[in-house]
Formats: C-alpha cells, structure tokens, sequence
C-alpha cells in the first residue's frame, strides 16, 4: 500500500512558463538587431531595455514557481549573448561605427572590430558567470553585467539620437564607450548585485520600494537621459569601489 501512495520522482523537463520570459527576451534583442539595420534606432534601444526586463523576469519566475532547471540556465545564457552581446554591439556598428570607414580602409576596420570586440567580452562575461554559480557571493557580480553593459550602450545610442546626434558625427567617442563597455564585463572590478544571500534575497525594504518609484517616474519623464545617467553611474561604481578599497588601504579581496 506505501507503494501506491509514494510521490513520483519529478521528471527533468522543459517548463514552459520561465522560458517563455527567456524567448520574449531573446526575441527583443532580435529584434533590435532588425530595427538597428533599417535605421530604426529608437525602437532598437527599447527593445534592449525590454530584455534587459524580461531577464529579470525569468528566474524570478522560475523561483517562484520551483521551475529551475539546468536547461533553463543554459538557455537563458545563450538567449542572453543574442540580447546583450550581439543586439548592442550591432546596434552601435550600424548607428556610429560603420561610419569609421569614411576614414580611410583601417579605421573603417576598427570601427567593426570595437563592435566585435563588445560580442566577443559579452560571451566572455556569460561563460565565467556561468562557470562560477555558486561559488562567488552572490551580492557582488565580478565585472561589469552584460545587462547592464547592454543598457549603457543602448542608453547612450538612444540619448544622443534624440538628442538630433547623428552616429557619424560621434563614431570615435561612440567607439571608446563601446570599448569601455565591453573591457569593464570582463574585468574583475566588483559590482553590488542588488542580490540578498538568503531566503529574502527577493523581498526590498519599503524605502527600497519608494526609491524604485521615484526611478521610474524619472523614466517616465525623459528614458534615454535617466537611463544613460544610471548606466553610467553604475558602471562607474565598480572602479570607484575599487579606489575607495585601496585609499583605505584594505586587504585585496579573495579572487572569485
């Protein structure tokens, strides 16, 4: 009788509600990728920021609906590099840094090399974050996200592209941020996560809920300028950490 009442191990399936969130992701960073080649700037940012939510989404849900799976994670990776690596990269090749080729033959190749180089350190960034789950503190992400990595390139593309900036005319500073970008995921500067280790790591104090608010109601009012600022600072943080931690002269921090 033990027998008939005995649950049934859970088999190893694909869930299908977490992954929806990961291929509405990977759609947006494709479709960016669409948009930017017709000239479609605007809307190619958008959709970078539209996965960069959907991202957030997914393990959320997968946790709260005990969906994890190892596909789960490897999928999200992949969809990841095609969101955050492939979308930005060529969404600043077609808007600023095709137009390096005007400068002659070799320029014209830097120009979509510095794009390569923002895909190649995305998948870089991916790997090691993959190879490394559950061994580094959770609070603290080694290098700049490619998440956030892809809203300081989208940010800054969108901004200066509202503002009447034609890419042409900022195709070498369009490159540094792009180089910049793409050097800061793969370093192993520490950024706060925003990540709790324990069981509350999903739950914000109320202040955090107010913060959050007021964020997005500056969204609201200009996207592109309140998005570059938070993108910039954030990427900024890292080195700044890192400064404050050797003028206090504190121990290096255990290499993770």
């Amino acid at each position: 009788m033990d027998e008939l009442h005995t649950p049934r191990p859970r088999g190893r399936g694909i869930y299908l509600l977490p992954n929806l969130f990961t291929t509405g992701g990977m759609f947006a960073g494709f479709y960016a990728i669409i948009a930017a080649t017709q000239g479609h700037y605007e809307n190619a940012c958008v959709a970078i920021f539209i996965a960069a939510i959907l991202d957030g989404l997914d393990g959320r849900v997968a946790r709260l609906t005990n969906t994890q799976s190892e596909f789960g994670v490897q999928y999200d990776s992949l969809a990841d590099l095609i969101s955050f690596g492939l979308a930005p990269a060529l969404v600043m090749y077609h808007w600023a840094l095709a137009s390096t080729r005007l400068d002659g033959i070799v320029p014209g190749k830097i120009g979509w090399i510095g794009a390569f180089l923002y895909a190649a350190c995305a998948a870089i960034r991916l790997a090691r974050f993959n190879s490394q789950v559950g061994q580094v503190d959770k609070r603290w992400f080694i290098g700049l996200a490619s998440p956030a990595s892809a809203g300081l390139v989208a940010s800054f593309v969108w901004t200066c592209h509202d503002n009447g900036f034609a890419g042409e005319e900022l195709r070498y500073f369009a490159l540094a941020v792009t180089v910049a970008a793409a050097l800061l995921m793969v370093s192993r500067l520490r950024y706060f996560s925003f990540k709790g280790g324990g069981p509350r790591s999903d739950r914000i104090p109320f202040l955090g809920i107010i913060v959050v608010l007021a964020v997005l109601v500056a969204i609201a009012i200009d996207p592109p300028s309140v998005l570059l600022t938070i993108g910039v600072l954030y990427a900024l943080s890292g080195p700044a950490y890192a400064l404050w931690r050797r003028a206090r002269k504190l121990p290096p921090e255990a290499a993770q």
